[in-house]
């Protein structure tokens, strides 16, 4: 990062929902600047007409390439010169496409390492067919498929997903062994690398409510196991009614509940100031709102900021975060000595002989 400023880029999100209220009003505030370098990537056209809806005094600058990117000040880096109709409100392909494009745009950017961190403002995936989500179509883009996760954070829970967007009936089969041991392992790297936890404690929810079925039995509780048995803390399988009715969370760093409902609904219900996204596993650091579009509200100017600036602070830290980690590993010092020392198998094992007296050949011929 030489000596500028982390550089924090951040997609415009569908330009019919809430995504740029979100970006302008976390930006009002004078000292998010001092903390970073942020970069739009959107449509200035698109943007302008946000603002005027909103009746807000956001200021940007307009730039068509990363190098461009100035400190101190709201950098719009131009994605597409297309004509996008805005209308707010209304959840439409165009509006969600525009927001992919940007998307597309950012990704790109990040191969090169244009920036340091990315933050992703709220898409409306079910408005395209062939848009998979943002945490999977990131992972596509960054070779991470299968190997990343949106962790959900809040200032009560951090919560990890064993399976996500599945229906219920499909949730027994797509919990592994091995999909187990890679969240906990991708799970218990994150929360080192990237929250510095020196040695996070990691619990594992049931899939059934007793927490004693053939899925305990034979998946969840062998892969804790084998993660304990690699110097892992994971713990459970905990039945999720009694992990969260009496407080166990509290004793933990994280959770990795087996769908979608027994993780959010007890994070939701918990997190009172609400919840962001934080990707785990990818090779950057990218973060998202804990918002949907919102069409609802969209340009109403009523959209709560917090959860989007709490999801920049996050990605901030945690770029410090990764180069206080990965420092004292970049340039190990050498050995000053080396120990000299016979490996054979005959001096290791051989049992020294007692040393006789000198005068024992004298005694015995007394």
């Amino acid at each position: 990062m030489e000596d500028r400023k982390i550089r924090v880029a951040i997609t415009q999100g569908d330009t019919n929902g809430i995504g740029y209220e979100l970006i302008f009003k976390t930006f009002a505030a004078p000292e998010m600047l001092e903390l970073c370098t942020p970069v739009i990537y959107g449509s200035p056209k698109i943007a302008a007409y946000h603002r005027k809806a909103l009746n807000t005094e956001a200021n940007f600058s307009i730039i068509s390439k990363a190098e461009d990117v100035k400190d101190g000040r709201i950098n719009l880096l131009t994605c597409f010169d297309d004509e996008v109709k805005v209308e707010l409100g209304v959840s439409t392909p165009e509006s969600a496409e525009a927001g992919v494009k940007a998307l597309k745009r950012a990704l790109s950017d990040a191969k090169e390492e244009a920036f340091d961190a990315l933050v992703v403002a709220p898409l409306d995936k079910n408005a395209q067919a062939k848009f998979p989500g943002q945490a999977e179509f990131i992972a596509n883009a960054l070779g991470t498929k299968g190997k990343s996760f949106c962790m959900m954070v809040s200032e009560q829970l951090r919560i990890a997903l064993a399976t996500d967007d599945l229906s219920i009936k499909d949730v027994a089969n797509a919990i592994t062994s091995d999909n187990i041991v890679n969240k906990i392992s991708t799970l218990h790297q994150t929360l080192k690398r990237d929250f510095r936890i020196s040695n996070p404690r990691i619990a594992v929810l049931a899939l059934n409510p007793n927490a004693d079925g053939t899925e305990e039995q034979e998946i969840i509780a062998p892969a804790i196991n084998q993660m304990a048995d690699n110097g892992v803390q994971a713990f459970g399988p905990f039945a999720a009614d009694e992990f969260f009715g009496t407080e166990k969370y509290n004793a933990f760093d994280a959770v990795l509940a087996m769908y979608h409902d027994q993780g959010v609904t007890p994070l939701k219900t918990l997190s009172t100031a609400g919840s962001y996204g934080f990707f785990a596993g990818l090779p950057i650091v990218c973060t998202e709102s804990g918002d949907t579009p919102s069409f609802s509200i969209a340009g109403k100017n009523i959209t709560d900021e917090n959860t989007f600036r709490q999801a920049i602070y996050t990605a901030i830290d945690t770029c410090r975060n990764r180069i206080n980690y990965d420092e004292p590993f970049a340039h190990p010092l050498p050995k000053l000595y080396h120990e000299k020392r016979d490996e054979s198998e005959k001096v290791r094992f051989a049992i020294p002989k007692k040393r006789a007296p000198e005068n024992a050949e004298q005694k015995e011929n007394e």
